[in-house]
């Protein structure tokens, strides 16, 4: 874990920058709407909660992260609970104990996002609901990028991002899993992002619900 936990405590600091998030005011919005307040959360890869703050006033939040000195401030900054973990790996969490998973740009960061949903899945409670956005790397405006050859301003530029997904990709997913689930996308260009995600959108967000 250790080795691991360098890689993102070092992209952390030299390409994120404590407070650093993408859309923050539109994914922001889009988590404290679905969230809502008396919940208990478990936000997977929380990092420094530079995202977590728009939610975490009135709920119950455990951030979970690789990075010790990012949840150490997340732990200053919004008092809440973490618990260091890789997401490979164990979590050592209850079972059926969240109304809520966040898993906010995290998913394009793992080797087999199935295995970890299974986990999201057994942590929330029966009626729970997932809540995440990843990067759009098939947007119209990167896939121009890819035929001149150009990684960079693209989700391809990231070292740590391990799968890239459409939204089709995304519904099947999450559909193995969850009872319901729905994908769709915001960025600058928001009414087109809203109606046409996979051409438009700069980021997906994505809900699934759990059976009950």
């Amino acid at each position: 874990m250790k080795s691991l936990e360098h890689i993102y405590h070092t992209h952390h600091e030299t390409n994120r920058g404590e407070g650093f998030v993408l859309l923050g005011d539109e994914r922001g919005k889009f988590l404290a709407e679905n969230i809502g307040t008396g919940k208990n959360v478990l936000d997977i890869g929380c990092r420094d909660g530079a995202l977590t703050r728009s939610y975490a006033n009135g709920n119950t939040v455990l951030g979970l992260d690789i990075d010790s000195a990012a949840l150490a401030k997340a732990r200053e900054k919004l008092w809440v609970e973490t618990k260091q973990v890789d997401l490979n790996g164990d979590w050592g969490v209850p079972a059926e104990t969240f109304d809520v998973v966040v898993a906010a740009e995290v998913v394009e960061h793992l080797y087999y996002p199935g295995v970890v949903l299974d986990k999201i899945v057994a942590a929330l409670k029966p009626g729970g609901i997932l809540l995440g956005t990843v990067p759009n790397a098939f947007s119209l405006k990167n896939r121009l990028r890819y035929l001149r050859k150009q990684k960079r301003y693209t989700p391809l530029s990231d070292p740590t991002h391990i799968n890239h997904f459409t939204v089709t990709e995304l519904e099947v997913l999450l559909g193995a899993q969850f009872a319901e689930c729905e994908v769709g996308g915001f960025g600058k260009y928001r009414r087109l992002a809203a109606r046409f995600p996979q051409t438009f959108a700069f980021d997906l967000w994505f809900t699934a619900k759990k059976s009950l």
